[in-house]
Parts: C-alpha cells; structure tokens; sequence
C-alpha cells in the first residue's frame, strides 16, 4: 500500500507547471522587455527630433515602435504634420539617422544600439 501512494504523488508532481505559480514563462518576461525597449526608444527619438535645428522633423510625431523582426532591427512609425509630403520628412529622417541612432544607444542600456527603420505615415486627416 505505501508503494501506491508514492507513485500517486510523483504523477501529480510532475503534472504541475511551476510557471503557472510563479508568473509565467520566459517568453512573456521576453516580450515584456521588447515592449519596455520600445518604450524607451519612442521617447528617445523623440526627444533626439526635437533636439535638431529642422523645422521639418520637430513636428514629426513618432506614433509607436515595435521589434522588426526583432528587438536587434526597430521600426519607427513617425506621422508628418499637416502641410508636408511624406516623401520630405523620409529623407531628412535618412540624413539624420546616425545621430537618432547615436541617441537612442545613449538613452538605452543595452551592448548594442539597435537598427532604426523610419517608416513614414501621411498625415491624418480631421473629422
């Protein structure tokens, strides 16, 4: 009868998941961390816009950041202001990119800096 009871136990122990207890797997801690990355890197473009002499970019409106494909490569989705094309706020993003970049790695505490990719939306339009 004591045999029994052992066996019972060990099959109940191993049909629990320590991280259901224990707040979750490594993959939610990961995703919370690209999410805190990108958090950090929208306010530090941000800021690195509105830093520059560029009548152009300090209105840009950097609308989110997310991992393309992931936290090494990031894509900025900026908005143009009302007035100008698209076209013009990309390549002024272009000719600045090493000094966003520069400030981004400056803001953040990670080995490395990771890629900024600028994509550029139109202006939305008022209701």
């Amino acid at each position: 009868m004591g045999k029994d009871r052992l066996r019972s136990r060990d099959g109940a122990r191993s049909v629990v998941d320590a991280g259901s207890f224990f707040g979750g797997t490594a993959a939610r801690k990961a995703q919370r961390k690209e999410r805190q990355l990108c958090r950090q890197v929208q306010e530090a473009v941000s800021d690195a816009l509105a830093a520059l002499d560029d009548d152009v970019l300090q209105d840009v409106w950097v609308m989110e950041v997310e991992p393309a494909p992931d936290a090494g490569r990031l894509a900025v989705i900026v908005e143009a202001r009302p007035g100008t094309p698209p076209d013009v706020v990309a390549a002024r993003l272009e000719k600045v990119a090493g000094y966003v970049r520069a400030e981004v790695a400056a803001a953040i505490t990670r080995k490395r800096a990771p890629t900024l990719a600028f994509q550029v939306l139109p202006p939305a339009e008022a209701p």
